[in-house]
């Protein structure tokens, strides 16, 4: 079995917009295609529509959660009962983070993630230094693959 290149956590807000959601779904697609492992909260909305696309592609999906439930999508749930605390084991887990939108729970995952150095690609999300804007899941995946 061929060793998956590295990890791309999909961040994003829970209850995230249908066009949000398409980005995530695409942006699993495209992690799962290149042979990646993709991490999420595990939640709804972004975390939900990337670890479907992911699985629908033939990719491996892992959430780290928040509490013990996570959505059906996920082929290995970490139940970590730590609420917002598991941010920081979810960003520092990853080889790289995609924003897809996001409200302030997003915002502190990319913080955590600038702070640690771990990068962090933005898809229609927030607008602070640091932050790799990309327009599509495509961008950021090429950019991804190009410091992988």
């Amino acid at each position: 079995m061929k060793k998956p290149a590295g990890t791309i956590a999909v961040i994003g807000g829970s209850d995230a917009s249908d066009s949000d959601c398409d980005l995530a779904r695409q942006t699993g697609m495209l992690i799962a295609e290149h042979g990646l492992i993709l991490l999420s909260g595990g939640g709804g909305g972004v975390m939900e529509a990337s670890c479907r696309g992911a699985q629908q592609a033939g990719g491996l999906t892992i959430g780290i959660l928040a509490g013990r439930d996570g959505n059906t999508w996920l082929d290995v749930a970490i139940k970590t009962e730590m609420g917002h605390a598991r941010n920081i084991i979810l960003i520092q887990s990853a080889d790289a983070v995609i924003a897809v939108g996001g409200g302030y729970g997003t915002l502190s995952e990319i913080a955590i993630a600038l702070k640690t150095g771990v990068p962090v690609y933005g898809i229609n999300s927030w607008n602070i230094p640091g932050l790799i804007h990309c327009q599509s899941p495509q961008k950021a995946l090429e950019k991804i693959l190009c410091r992988l």
